[in-house]
């Protein structure tokens, strides 16, 4: 099983390594069609390769045209299988940390908790590799308050680091029987204001943890984006006046998260690359909005 890992993730390096020249490559003949469309000359550093890439243009259809990055790869069996979860926490994890992580068990479906114990993070990795999980999210806290979320897909990556804010819990509402239940049925997801390349890159991770619902499901689970915070909202929702009458309920829990780093491998891998990272001067840029408008 090592050995395997090992022979893909080198795999997936070296089809990563020939990006570079693809895009390079891609490049070139997109001057070449500009040029043969607008009737302009070949560039002049391109007419000792302008026969070959010609040759090379002819035989392309709207599929090789685009040259595909090893980000698509992360996700293309996503939908061959729904995803399966590992939950679990940073070590001794306080009270309100396990009961956070308790409602997190019934938000994702398909998701299993697990007890940190004594267990690092690349044995946990490992044993999720073996036993086909898709995802990995482990849980931060700061003296009792949940202030992290990592969300590590397998088997190769992405990690991406989120700050956790404002954490509600169903546990901290008193009014009970005004909430209700928690369904477990397979929720709807909104995914708003994800506008940037980055935003759809953190659409995706987010989106993947969920596996496709059934037409009729009365759950509804949004990821809301204003300026660069992520809100969490759960509702359930109901027909009670007739279909053009709808009544939303929110169930919890309800949190934020922020964004501040995104890397190629997964959470084990210390030397991996970093895709994307927040700086500090990022913050007194008012005007400039990371993942959407």
């Amino acid at each position: 099983m090592l050995r395997r890992n090992i022979r893909l993730r080198r795999e997936y390096l070296y089809r990563k390594s020939l990006e570079g020249k693809e895009r390079l490559l891609y490049e070139k003949k997109r001057k070449i069609k500009e040029a043969l469309e607008e009737g302009k000359p070949i560039p002049t550093e391109l007419r000792n390769e302008e026969a070959a890439l010609r040759q090379e243009i002819d035989l392309e259809d709207e599929h090789t045209a685009i040259p595909r990055s090893t980000i698509d790869d992360e996700y293309a069996n996503a939908t061959e299988r729904d995803p399966k979860i590992l939950l679990t926490t940073s070590r001794n994890p306080s009270a309100p940390l396990t009961q956070f992580v308790k409602e997190l068990k019934i938000v994702f479906p398909n998701a299993q908790r697990m007890n940190r114990g004594g267990q690092v993070i690349s044995e946990i990795i490992e044993t999720c590799r073996a036993h086909d999980f898709t995802d990995v999210v482990l849980v931060h806290e700061h003296r009792g308050v949940p202030d992290g979320l990592i969300i590590s897909h397998l088997p190769f990556g992405p990690t991406a680091y989120f700050g956790l804010l404002n954490v509600v819990t169903r546990h901290d509402i008193k009014d009970k029987k005004a909430m209700g239940t928690m369904p477990e049925a397979y929720p709807h997801l909104i995914l708003n204001n994800f506008s940037t390349k980055l935003g759809e890159r953190t659409a995706n991770i987010l989106k993947h943890l969920f596996p496709v619902p059934k037409f009729d499901a009365k759950r509804i689970i949004t990821f809301a984006n204003q300026s660069d915070y992520i809100s969490f909202r759960h509702h359930i929702y109901e027909k009670r006046g007739g279909p053009k009458s709808i009544e939303l309920k929110e169930i919890g829990p309800r949190f934020e998260l922020r964004l501040y780093q995104i890397k190629l491998g997964t959470m084990d891998q210390g030397e991996a690359q970093v895709e994307w990272v927040i700086r500090p001067y990022m913050n007194t840029t008012k005007k400039r909005k990371i993942l959407g408008d």
